[in-house]
């Protein structure tokens, strides 16, 4: 078994590191998010610049190819920084693979060129406000056929940075199947700005400058070229992007663990208290010894699941395993991690309170660690409980 990086990957994770550090080191990444509403634009220019929006995407359609594996290295040397406004990266990836393995062609030769050189964005615009996790069950949103296209109505929340971006990657239900709800609803790129298409911000605890919308769609005209994939299959066709980005939130996770670790290491070694350092406290020594097992731990989950992801179709358990834990575990390092830094952990002025903020989402999304819990349950062969 090998558990280390190729050589080609460790001078991949190298240069983002030095990238971070120069572009958008710590001090940066939390004057950016205290910007509650203004859209970080200059650091997505910069990963622009960088090329980071073209890693994963395929190079026939102007992307810079790379695996899943390298897609984590990204992501989590972001996050080591970025914490949740690494999410500005995650959002476009997500959408951009989607949009790559199920539009069609004329689509993709439109779009991925311009989604790899970041000089378009796309939000994900799927669940609604009375549903939550039961998205299936509860959408509201209808799409019916028209000449040359359909027309949206309905309502979503929580779309990550819905107001600054050029569509929306949208679900609605075109067709009533009442014994199989997941059946029957189709994706959709719905451009922005529309008729009838209102973006809202809501005021929240964490990522404040990446913005998170409700979408309001009253008729809203979509052609039928921006359907994505087959009418009807939706649901089926993201389940295979879900796991890309479970994974992917376990190592922004990790990430997290990593400057919690990094910040803590510091202050403990040059704050003094009782006539000595306080990295001599056993107490605290604990506290550093279990974030530091924490981050370890997510690791491994998370590059097994990167690693499952790239040689079998059947990676599902992995990936909702890597979520729950490593976003466990970022939780519970920053809340350390505040502990450690006392009053000022507290303050605005260090990145404790950030990483906190940032991680207790992720406990919450893209999918509640409850229902991951119950996902594997079931793949484990226990009967569904939902």
């Amino acid at each position: 078994m090998d558990f280390a990086l190729t050589d080609e990957q460790e001078m991949f994770r190298e240069m983002v590191r030095n990238w971070v550090e120069k572009e958008c080191p710590k001090n940066v990444a939390r004057d950016i998010e205290a910007q509650e509403f203004q859209y970080p634009q200059e650091l997505w220019d910069k990963m622009s610049k960088a090329g980071f929006h073209a890693i994963g995407l395929p190079e026939e359609y102007g992307g810079s190819g790379g695996d899943v594996i390298t897609q984590m290295i990204l992501t989590r040397e972001l996050a080591r920084s970025l914490a949740g406004l690494t999410w500005i990266y995650g959002i476009a990836s997500f959408c951009a693979k989607s949009i790559a393995k199920f539009a069609n062609e004329e689509t993709k030769a439109r779009l991925i060129p311009l989604l790899a050189d970041g000089d378009i964005r796309i939000a994900i615009s799927v669940t609604e406000p009375s549903g939550g996790t039961d998205l299936m069950g509860s959408m509201k949103t209808r799409a019916r056929k028209v000449d040359g296209g359909w027309r949206i109505t309905g309502q979503k929340i929580w779309s990550t940075a819905a107001h600054v971006s050029d569509y929306l990657f949208l679900m609605a239900r075109t067709e009533d199947i009442v014994d199989k709800p997941a059946r029957g609803v189709t994706l959709f790129l719905v451009p922005n700005p529309a008729e009838g298409l209102e973006c809202r911000q809501i005021p929240k605890l964490g990522m404040k400058a990446v913005g998170s919308c409700e979408v309001f769609l009253d008729d809203v005209f979509v052609p039928d070229d921006l359907v994505v994939g087959d009418p009807g299959a939706g649901f089926y066709q993201m389940l295979s992007t879900f796991n890309n980005e479970r994974i992917m939130v376990a190592a922004l996770c990790t990430g997290i663990i990593d400057g919690v670790l990094e910040d803590a290491m510091a202050y403990l070694n040059e704050r003094e208290a009782f006539g000595k350092k306080i990295g001599r406290f056993q107490a605290l020594q604990h506290f550093v010894a279990d974030i530091a097992m924490w981050g370890k731990q997510a690791e491994l989950l998370t590059y097994y699941a990167a690693w499952k992801s790239m040689t079998s179709d059947d990676c599902g358990i992995e990936a909702n395993m890597a979520k729950v834990q490593a976003s466990e575990y970022a939780g519970r390092a920053a809340d350390l991690g505040i502990q450690i830094l006392g009053g000022m952990g507290y303050s605005n002025e260090t990145n404790m309170q950030r990483y906190w903020r940032d991680a207790r989402l992720y406990r919450i999304g893209p999918v509640t660690n409850e229902m991951a819990r119950n996902s594997i349950a079931e793949m484990l062969g226990l009967p569904r409980s939902f």
